[in-house]
């Protein structure tokens, strides 16, 4: 068993232990046709997250997107903001961004779907007027790493999590704006 297989398999396992019913996993045809509606792929792991443990509906509180679906979803969350950062005079959203989770107040745990390991980002807009780089922070540097502090309770929005470091902003945030006000 690879490190990844024991690390969905501990997600599993946490996910089916706080969550009365966890939602179907998708399949590996749905992951393709969001990947193709997206115009980018997922990363491997988090594809995997959706093939293999479920459809969204658990993890750190108010729980993972479901991929494609109903309601709220990772795809349609996605193309809202950057519909909303195309219609804007700056972008807020960058393209390859993938929102996985809705903190509340306008804040969204996402994924760089451009970084192999899946770079877990912290988009915090509030008090921001026009800077949106300055929304962007980098949470944790991989989903495995973000995945394994939920598992192990140490993320930090658990209540009794050690808050000694800040994070750091999202150094690639500007360019990656400026990318999206040319895309948009």
């Amino acid at each position: 068993m690879t490190d990844i297989d024991d690390l969905l398999r501990r997600v599993s396992v946490k996910a089916s232990a706080t969550e009365e019913r966890l939602p179907h996993t998708a399949t590996a045809e749905e992951v393709a046709q969001a990947e193709s509606i997206l115009g980018f792929e997922l990363p491997p792991l988090l594809a995997r997250l959706y093939r293999d443990v479920a459809n969204g509906g658990f993890g750190p509180d108010y729980q993972l997107f479901p991929l494609r679906g109903e309601g709220r979803t990772a795809v349609g969350v996605y193309h809202e903001e950057r519909a909303t950062s195309e219609r804007g005079e700056k972008a807020h959203w960058p393209v390859d961004v993938l929102p996985i989770l809705d903190w509340g107040c306008g804040m969204y745990a996402a994924v760089d779907c451009r970084s192999p390991e899946g770079t877990v980002l912290l988009f915090e807009p509030n008090g921001i007027e026009d800077d949106w780089h300055d929304a962007w922070y980098v949470d944790t540097e991989s989903l495995a790493g973000w995945l394994e502090a939920w598992v192990a309770e140490t993320g930090w929005y658990e209540e009794d999590a050690d808050e000694d470091g800040e994070m750091r902003r999202w150094e690639t945030a500007r360019q990656r704006l400026s990318e999206s006000d040319v895309i948009g």
